[in-house]
This record gives C-alpha cells, structure tokens and sequence, in this order.
C-alpha cells in the first residue's frame, strides 16, 4: 500500500492526465520512493502491463515503486483491495457490484470494451446435456460474485430457468477444474483463459457464451483512498493500460506467447484468449454505468446482495471528478 503525499493536487490534475491521456512523468511533484501495489489476474491487461514491464518506467519518473499480486479471481482481488493489500487492480463486472454491497472503500476509474466471447457455460465432452434449459436441477460450479455469476443469470434467464432450480456449486477456477475434470459437476461456468484451457485439455462443450447476454467488460478500479490523495498514480496507471492496448492489438501473436509462458498453455489456446478479448481503455461514463446498475439490480432481486445500491456512488467521471450522484438511476 502507497504510503506518500499527494503529488499533484486533487482531482482537476487526476481529470487532466488520466482522461486527456497526458504523458505520464509530466504530473510528477517531488517527493519520496513510494510503492504502489497492483492486483492482477491471469490474461488480464494488467498482467500484460507487468510482464512487458510498461508501467515501471513511467511510475519511476514519480518516484514511485511497483509491486505486483496476482490472484485467481475478481473476488479474491477486492477483498485484498477491501484489506488494504492492493491500491489498484481490475475485475469483471459482477464483482465490484458485490463489493459495493458490502461496504469494501473502492472506485471504478476506468473499462475495458465488451468482451461477451470470453466466457461460457461448459459441459464435459460426453455430457447429454445439450442447452441451457436442461440445466434446471444440475450442480453448475462457478466462482461466487465473478463475472461468470451474471452470465449464468442471465443464461438461465433467456432459457426459462429460475436460478433456484440449479443447484450451485461456489469454487475458485483450479477447484472447478479439478471438479469438471472429475465429474463432480454438471457444468462448469468459466472465463478465458480456465475457459480455453478446459476447450483444449478437456474438451468442453459450449452451451452458452455470453453473447447476446452480457457485456462481459473488465473494470479498472482503486481504492477510494489512492484515488484521492493520488491522481497523478492512477492516470499513469491508466495512461499505461491505453499503450498496452494499442500495443496488444498490433501484436497478438507476441502477446499470446508472453501469456503463454506466464501460464503455461499453449500458443494456440493462448491466441484464443487474445482473439475473444477486446482491448483499450475508457473513462468511465454514464452509459456503462447504467449497463453496471442494471447488474446491481438483478442481483438485488435474486438476494444474491442484501438490497439496492447505486452503482454511480463508487464512480469517478470525467465530468465531476469525484464521486458520481444519481448517475444511471
């Protein structure tokens, strides 16, 4: 966790550089060494971030450290992020709507493009279970609060399934693997890259991805705490993830090999991963917050969270450079 002062003076220098995209290293004020703590997950931006080693230069030019933590999913992330572990990291959308509930002291800052390809609702390859609607009564594994629990909603939604006629089975990817693998489950609901692992190493049957159901988008987030007494970190941060971006998408076949020998898959299933990803780097607006509040809601109506919520008063936009009010209700 950063412990230093604020180096550039409050939201006006965080809308300036992390919205305009100024050059990282302009905003920097003197001060001393600091280390910022990043969360990231497997074939997240963030990882690539860190493996191309983007982000330290940039953040050197501040005075400013990186540390890394890896986790396997967008819960565990933010309860390190709740903790006070990590200062900044990205999920899908379903977990910050969980966190939000819960009280964890976080903010969304910026989204990555929809990504609905880039999970799925599997079956072993000799399951007899050949669409959604045959789910009604089977145990589905899944990683409680992940992005993967609004796709199986809104999955079993489309196909005429109350989501208490399935019987969950709430496990972290490596334990669901382990599960599916061994026939503990009926099906198994993943994201890339465990969903092309398990395309590739066990075969897995598609019943439903996520188009034409959900958004899928990956969220950039910190805590309310760095967001505020570090603007400056945050849109480097931020500047950083919109060069990876543009870079990814001029390089996929070197992208895919860089993930591939951090996870161990091969460069085909790796590529994969790359092609149903989408990439780039957006302030956050009022459109994809409605798109989030509409999440909250359904969520809110199943009791999968305690009651409402305003996704908009964990939001920074550029219009206000604070917190949002009434956004997207």
């Amino acid at each position: 966790m950063i412990r230093r002062r604020n180096l550039s003076g409050g939201w006006l220098t965080f809308l300036y550089l992390a919205f305009a995209w100024v050059a990282p290293g302009c905003a920097g004020g003197e001060g001393a060494q600091a280390e910022v703590t990043i969360g990231y997950q497997k074939t997240g931006s963030l990882n690539l971030l860190r493996l191309r080693g983007g982000l330290e230069p940039a953040l050197a030019k501040l005075g400013v450290q990186v540390k890394w933590v890896g986790f396997p999913a967008g819960p565990q992330l933010l309860e390190a992020l709740n903790a006070g572990s990590i200062d900044f990291g990205h999920t899908g959308d379903a977990p910050p709507i969980l966190a939000q509930a819960a009280g964890v002291p976080f903010v969304y800052v910026g989204y990555e493009p929809a990504r609905p390809r880039a999970e799925a609702i599997l079956v072993p390859a000799g399951s007899p279970l050949k669409s959604v609607a045959e789910l009604k009564g089977k145990r589905i594994a899944l990683n409680k609060g992940s992005n993967v629990h609004y796709l199986l909603v809104r999955a079993l939604e489309r196909a005429g399934v109350r989501y208490d006629e399935v019987r969950t089975v709430f496990l972290p990817p490596a334990d669901a693997r382990a599960a599916f693998e061994g026939g503990s489950i009926d099906a198994w609901a993943a994201w890339d890259p465990y969903y092309a692992e398990a395309e590739a190493r066990a075969n897995a049957r598609v019943l439903s991805d996520g188009d034409g159901l959900v958004a899928n988008r990956e969220f950039q987030l910190a805590t309310r705490e760095f967001a505020r007494d570090h603007p400056d970190l945050v849109a480097a941060i931020l500047a950083g993830l919109r060069e990876q971006a543009d870079w990814t998408q001029s390089h996929p076949d070197e992208a895919a090999r860089l993930f591939g020998n951090e996870i161990g898959l091969e460069l085909a299933t790796v590529r994969r991963v790359i092609d149903r990803k989408a990439f780039g780097i957006s302030p956050m607006d009022n459109a994809v917050v409605i798109e989030q509040q509409h999440v909250a809601d359904v969520f809110a109506e199943l009791g999968l969270i305690p009651a409402k919520l305003r996704v908009s008063e964990a939001v920074l936009t550029p219009n206000t450079g604070h917190l949002t009010q009434g956004v997207g209700r």
